[in-house]
């Protein structure tokens, strides 16, 4: 009876919410080795791999996307993410398509994020985000948004899965 109520213990442990992180642990769910897909617009499915690690002692997170060879263009990107010293997360993408991003992150609820500044385009407010949720040990969703009227609306640009690497 004993390791029947300890099995639902960790059970519900593994099922439960991801556990409140404190500034610095906010992104270490992402670490790792990861198998990304999704699906084209055309319905073709897309893969890639993304290696997340932590540097420089530590403190900032590393990102390493690799898009599949076999597709063209390859999609290839960084990232270097960094809590700074007033506890606010910072990102930098760039990859080698010309795209680069400097975003700033934080959380809503269980959801994690990293978002542009909002940029004034003619009369509109645009500005774009990339979401993190249904975060568990070896996978999460991820959402690139858009929105051009200063962020009360956002349209999903992007969806993808990561699903944790098999060693």
């Amino acid at each position: 009876m004993r390791s029947l109520l300890a099995a639902i213990a960790m059970l519900a442990t593994l099922l439960s919410p991801a556990q409140a992180a404190t500034p610095a642990e906010l992104f270490d769910f992402w670490v790792g080795d990861w198998v990304v897909t999704w699906k084209n617009a055309n319905g073709s499915p897309g893969q890639a791999r993304n290696r997340v690690s932590k540097i420089l002692e530590g403190k900032v997170i590393e990102e390493d996307f690799a898009g599949d060879p076999a597709v063209a263009p390859r999609l290839l990107g960084r990232s270097l993410s960094v809590l700074d010293k007033a506890g606010v997360w910072h990102q930098a993408w760039a990859d080698n398509q010309g795209g680069f991003f400097a975003l700033t992150g934080g959380s809503e609820g269980e959801t994690r994020f990293f978002a542009t500044a909002f940029q004034p385009v003619g009369e509109r407010l645009k500005g774009q985000r990339m979401r993190f949720y249904d975060i568990k040990p070896d996978s999460f969703d991820w959402d690139w948004e858009g929105s051009s009227d200063g962020g009360k609306t956002w349209t999903l640009i992007w969806r993808l899965h990561y699903q944790r690497a098999r060693s």
